[in-house]
């Protein structure tokens, strides 16, 4: 069990958008943030992108191997330029999230990392919050909460993320820790990025609509949008969490429009769905700070700052890194499970009670 001595961690996040590998360094004692340190970006190939796109949706079992290399080597090679190491915080790749099902499963063995890169990694951090009744998602709050702290926030306050999928964390930065009643509350907004990824993808064979250059050209479709809305998962109340293709449907709702219409019509569906969110919000957060790729998109943060009664800004306004606060949030959250500190609470994930996750494996 680590001490109360602050080390040097290094995150890796390999999200639900498929881009590729973050990498950041984090000096920290697991509870506040001391020093960040460098960072980078491995993206993944076509051929590897297109072999982890075949599996999403997949379960532990045969068939995986090709994919789970494509997630070894990749992850090899983006922490293995490291050095000055303590600990490695290893998320893995989601392939399939049911929570209430089958559980969750990150493809990815940190054990092989941690013979590898000869460095301890902390790994596989959501299968104990769900076998304890939480949703295992979203992770990052204890690290956006460390986050508010760092910053200074003295009201409520919100993080957005827009990855793949969105989620939201508020975050009273008046209470003393994160498992604590009233500090945190989180969870899945919605789908972000991933549906607009697929939909660019399929119709036009590019990645992503960078910048929202075609939803900017296009018109928002009311009745697709108001059919969006009507999902079930927007009134229950949270916390909540969702897998990377529940909204599979957005597809279908802008299947007849043109790819300027559709990409505007899901770029707005990605932003109300975030407008909803807030709504739970215990009180209105003074400011929304937007990490992850969707932070890029001007036009969903224009519809985001039309729609809500606060400022929205990049979280590169305080002084933080929109493209590595996640890998650097699993650094933050190795540490923690190195100390034994809870990494998720009732509040977060809807576990029973404060509990910490991730197993460790060494060299």
């Amino acid at each position: 069990m680590l001490g109360r001595q602050a080390i040097w961690a290094l995150g890796a996040m390999s999200g639900t958008s498929l881009d590729g590998v973050d990498t950041a360094m984090l000096r920290t004692d697991g509870e506040v943030i001391l020093e960040f340190g460098r960072s980078g970006y491995r993206p993944y190939s076509d051929a590897e992108r297109a072999e982890l796109r075949a599996v999403l949706g997949r379960w532990p079992g045969a068939g995986l191997e090709a994919a789970q290399e494509v997630i070894q080597t990749a992850h090899i090679e983006a922490l293995g330029a490291y050095d000055g190491v303590d600990l490695i915080g290893f998320h893995g790749q989601t392939l399939a999230h049911d929570p209430r099902g089958r559980g969750t499963h990150q493809l990815g063995d940190g054990g092989a990392l941690a013979k590898a890169l000869g460095v301890p990694v902390v790994w596989d951090f959501r299968s104990n919050d769900v076998r304890l009744g939480g949703e295992g998602a979203p992770l990052a709050p204890f690290y956006h909460f460390a986050c508010a702290k760092w910053i200074g926030a003295t009201a409520p306050m919100a993080f957005l993320n827009l990855g793949g999928v969105g989620n939201l964390t508020w975050v009273d930065p008046s209470v003393d820790r994160p498992e604590a009643q009233g500090a945190l509350l989180a969870f899945d907004t919605g789908p972000a990025n991933a549906p607009i990824n697929d939909l660019m993808t399929q119709r036009r064979g590019l990645e992503c609509d960078r910048d929202g250059a075609l939803a900017a050209t296009g018109q928002v479709v009311d009745g697709a949008l108001e059919l969006f809305l009507d999902e079930g998962y927007f009134l229950k109340m949270p916390p909540k969490s969702l897998d990377r293709d529940d909204f599979s449907l957005m597809l279908d709702l802008v299947r007849e429009l043109d790819d300027a219409d559709a990409a505007a019509t899901m770029t707005a569906m990605a932003a109300a769905a975030v407008m909803r969110g807030v709504e739970h919000c215990p009180t209105p957060p003074a400011r929304l700070l937007v990490t992850g790729g969707g932070r890029h998109n001007p036009v969903m943060m224009a519809m985001l700052a039309a729609g809500l009664d606060c400022p929205v800004e990049p979280v590169e306004a305080v002084g933080l890194d929109g493209d590595m606060l996640e890998a650097q949030a699993f650094a933050y959250l190795a540490v923690r499970v190195a100390r034994g500190l809870p990494t998720s609470c009732p509040s977060t994930t809807g576990v029973r009670a404060a509990v910490g996750g991730g197993e460790i494996s060494r060299p």
